[in-house]
């Protein structure tokens, strides 16, 4: 797809820095406040500086969670081109820099989206069903935040506190602790209904939650992350996103060992740490295979992450063949 125009938005909470720029030119800078308003008027501003349809304008701009959301419902009412960028790509790719401005960020996201303009993706809404999943993630997420903040201080403190110092600390906390334990609850259970509401929300949960090892947390974090599987088709991209596959490292008679990018998605990969710690518990297959390469005397970190690799391998290999993982399956042999 062409486009005359490249549009880099820095977004902040209050403001938007826009950036236009045409054939590695900028034409104008311009900062509204993020709102429709705000937004409105740019898009107008725009429409007299170029004389161009907002169809020939690629919006560029970096996830930022909701900050984006006006801007997002805005420029789709409109039918305008998006690209939503991961942060880390985008500073990746501007190499050497110096100093940092909101106008700046703006300029060069502008130069990302033109300099890459034909290995663009273009945004489309995600169904309001996963906005509702992304929310109730996020917020079970910070209920385990600060359930870990009031309890790992307790817990740690066994032999180094005086008993009666420490038992007083836990009654301090008890009433907070069981409240958040209770809305930790409700948050799971909102969760579960609302997979079990939506059809093909209910399907992928079940598929997914079929592999040993992989919870309905690790489920729903797997779903948002891929778009229901839309955007992530490869299962093998998805593990690199994961930050689960090992990568060389080496040069000229330097032969490093493969390892692990630090450009992934945490949350993702903890996840699937607690996930590979499950199974090699209760999947007979994957216990069999970590006791085998712990006593060739592989690294169990090393063996941990190829079981993490192989919980992703088998989640996406249910959801292309629409079938729950059978715990029985047996590969024949070639």
């Amino acid at each position: 797809m062409q486009f005359d125009f490249f549009i880099g938005v820095d977004v902040s909470k209050a403001t938007l820095d826009f950036a236009v720029l045409k054939a590695n030119q900028v034409l104008f800078h311009q900062q509204v406040s993020n709102d429709k308003k705000g937004i409105t008027a740019f898009c107008k501003q725009l429409r007299q500086q170029t004389k161009a349809g907002i169809g020939q304008c690629l919006f560029c701009m970096e996830h930022t969670g909701i900050y984006n959301n006006p801007l997002l419902k805005v420029l789709h009412q409109q039918a305008a081109p998006i690209w939503v960028e991961r942060a880390a790509h985008i500073q990746e790719s501007m190499g050497l820099t110096r100093g940092k401005t909101d106008q700046v960020d703006a300029r060069r996201i502008a130069l990302f989206a033109y300099k890459n303009r034909d290995e663009a993706r273009l945004w489309k809404p995600k169904r309001p069903v996963m906005a509702q999943l992304d929310r109730l993630t996020a917020q079970r997420a910070r209920l385990v935040k600060v359930i870990k903040m009031l309890q790992t201080p307790l817990t740690d403190s066994a032999g180094f506190v005086d008993k009666a110092d420490r038992k007083a600390a836990q009654q301090a906390c008890k009433a907070s602790l069981q409240a958040l334990k209770a809305d930790l609850k409700l948050a799971d259970k909102a969760i579960a209904e609302l997979a079990e509401q939506d059809p093909e929300l209910k399907r992928l949960f079940e598929r997914v939650t079929s592999v040993v090892g992989i919870s309905q947390i690790t489920a729903a974090q797997i779903i948002l992350t891929t778009n229901e599987f839309q955007d992530i088709t490869d299962p093998g991209k998805f593990a690199c996103y994961a930050g689960v596959v090992p990568f060389e490292r080496s040069s000229g008679q330097r032969k490093g060992r493969p390892q692990v990018s630090q450009i992934a998605n945490k949350k993702v990969k903890s996840l699937l740490h607690l996930g590979a710690m499950s199974a090699i518990q209760h999947c007979t297959q994957l216990k069999a295979y970590y006791q085998r390469k712990v006593s060739e005397g592989k690294n169990k970190m090393l063996v941990l992450n190829n079981v993490r690799n192989k919980l992703v391998l088998r989640v996406f290999a249910c959801v292309r063949e629409d079938r729950n993982y059978d715990k029985n399956y047996t590969p024949a042999l070639v």
